[in-house]
């Protein structure tokens, strides 16, 4: 236990020794990077947006920082790569938070900017789309945004019920539907009707 322990600290150590020389050139280009796979990490991250490493949340948010920039997505899996290792690990929900939302007017009208919880800021458009999912437990929607490369960030409770007070209805292929509108795309939440008691 204690070796495969240490394993497991070499192989964090390697990855943020290698994300922080990725980093001098710009952002780590993840999507070019395709090593052998080493292993999975004793690491998660929950469904509030806190990373945990050997079940201990990792308390600075430079290193958490560090390891978003070099976070891959493999179909369901979710991988911390470098140019020659990679490793899994757990990711409960989605592996960003949105935290923070702007609503700015431009050319095209309304663009909705979020900063996600590693202080990345994403302008939301059809590069960065909204999604709504059902949540049966609260019979309500949970909100995500594409940041990159098939990650996506769940919006807090906070934001979501600020969408919700920016939101207006259209019809969407003959049907009523109420959602938000950000660098000229429309992301429908659900039908009109069944949204009304939140407003």
């Amino acid at each position: 236990m204690a070796q495969r322990a240490e394993q497991g600290r070499h192989g964090v150590d390697a990855i943020a020794g290698a994300a922080r020389e990725a980093a001098r050139k710009g952002p780590p280009p993840v999507h070019l990077w395709n090593p052998p796979f080493c292993g999975d990490l004793d690491m998660r991250i929950a469904s509030d947006g806190t990373w945990f490493y050997l079940k201990t949340p990792i308390g600075r948010p430079a290193l958490v920082k560090l390891f978003a920039s070099v976070l891959k997505r493999e179909g369901d899996k979710y991988f911390l790569v470098t140019p020659v290792e990679k490793c899994g690990i757990v990711v409960e929900d989605a592996p960003f938070l949105a935290v923070e939302l702007r609503a700015e007017q431009a050319g095209e009208g309304q663009v909705l900017h979020f900063r996600t919880n590693v202080d990345d800021w994403v302008a939301c458009g059809r590069e960065h789309a909204l999604r709504f999912e059902p949540e049966p437990e609260t019979a309500g929607l949970k909100p995500y945004l594409h940041v990159r490369r098939d990650l996506w960030a769940k919006l807090t409770r906070a934001l979501f019920y600020d969408l919700v007070e920016l939101g207006e209805e259209r019809d969407v292929k003959g049907q009523r539907m109420f959602g938000v509108a950000s660098a000229g795309e429309f992301f429908a939440m659900a039908p009109a009707a069944s949204l009304r008691e939140l407003r």
